[in-house]
Parts: structure tokens; sequence; C-alpha cells
């Protein structure tokens, strides 16, 4: 099994960016920021997924990532899946917190079980393919839809691009920079639709 250790999100002015994540999702060493003045527009073929434990975790989270600048892509709510929403943080980067439950069995907090990155791609199983051949795990997998790797700290699945774009709520264009480095034990690489991977992060 391949780790991913970190993502590093490549924003503008990093030390505003830092205090904005920091305070939002607080995610420790698992999320970096580093400059970048490379452009981007449109869906930048990514999502960050924050799984946690409960409806009022969801809204707390969701709370302070408004409080500081987001806006909402899909406001938190009930579905048949369980209870989340979808929003875009000041710096262009789209998160997906959610959970299972649709009820509260305690008092609310700010901890996060999961972090996942969701890779919109142009062909899932080329792209699995690619992770395969690199020593990634295959955990679940249901044709060209979606797969999702075996990972540690940070998990990783992929979606086509069109499909991840639709669940997040937003257009499937964009052209650019993903602004996104993946730190992993897999080594140095860039992906088939351009993700740059670098080792030790």
């Amino acid at each position: 099994m391949s780790a991913i250790d970190s993502v590093t999100l490549q924003v503008p002015d990093p030390a505003t960016a830092r205090d904005f994540y920091t305070t939002a999702f607080d995610l420790g060493d698992r999320l970096r920021v580093s400059g970048s003045p490379q452009p981007t527009t449109g869906f930048r073929g990514y999502a960050m997924s924050l799984v946690v434990s409960q409806p009022g975790t969801v809204d707390n989270l969701f709370g302070a990532a408004l409080a500081g600048g987001a806006t909402t892509l899909k406001p938190a709510g009930k579905s048949f899946w369980g209870y989340g929403g979808v929003l875009r943080d000041p710096y262009g980067t789209i998160w997906k917190i959610a959970t299972s439950s649709k009820k509260d069995t305690g008092p609310a907090g700010r901890h996060v079980d999961e972090v996942v990155l969701l890779l919109g791609v142009d062909d899932v199983a080329v792209t699995r393919r690619f992770y395969v051949d690199r020593g990634l795990t295959v955990a679940k997998s249901f044709g060209r839809r979606y797969v999702e790797f075996a990972t540690s700290t940070i998990k990783l699945a992929l979606y086509g691009r069109r499909a991840a774009a639709r669940d997040v709520g937003v257009p499937p264009d964009g052209d650019g920079s993903h602004r996104l480095v993946v730190g992993s034990g897999a080594g140095t690489f860039t992906d088939p639709d351009g993700f740059e991977w670098r080792a030790g992060g």
C-alpha cells in the first residue's frame, strides 16, 4: 500500500490561505500550501472530501469555512446517503463535507475521520491502470465509474471528470493548472490527467 502523506494546494497568498485552512478544517500536516502564479480557470478536476461522524460536525466545519470566505455550491442537508454539502474555498478548491449518519449521536465537534482526494479523470480505466502500475492497490471498483485505492493518511478515489463535476455541483469545463501537488511515497511523476505527484511531499 502506498501512502499519500499530504496534499499541497497552490495559492496566490500562502500565509493568508494557511490561516484559512487551519481555522476552517485544521487538517495538520495532511494539508499544505505553497505559492503559485500559474493560471487556472473553471473546474480544476478534483475535490477534497472530508468524512466526519455526524451532521453537527458537518455544520461546524461548513460554518467555519463560510465564515472565512468560502461559498456554498451545495447547501449542507440530508440525502438518501446521509448528510453533507459542498463549498468552494476562497482560493478555488472545492470541498465536500459529509457523513453517512443522518442524526447526531453526541456533542458536535470538528474532528475529521477521513480525508479523500477525489480526482475527476478523462478515462477511469486508463488512470486506474496507471496507478496500479505504480504500486497502488484497488480497494473498491465500480467499472469505469468509480475507483478507490487503499492508500493511507489520505485516500485516493477516481471519478470520470463529468461525474466528479456533477457530484460537486459545477460545470466540468476548466483549463490551466490543477494547483495541486500530491505528496507520496509512490514517487515523483505526473499522471495521465496532469496531476503532479512528488516524493516526500
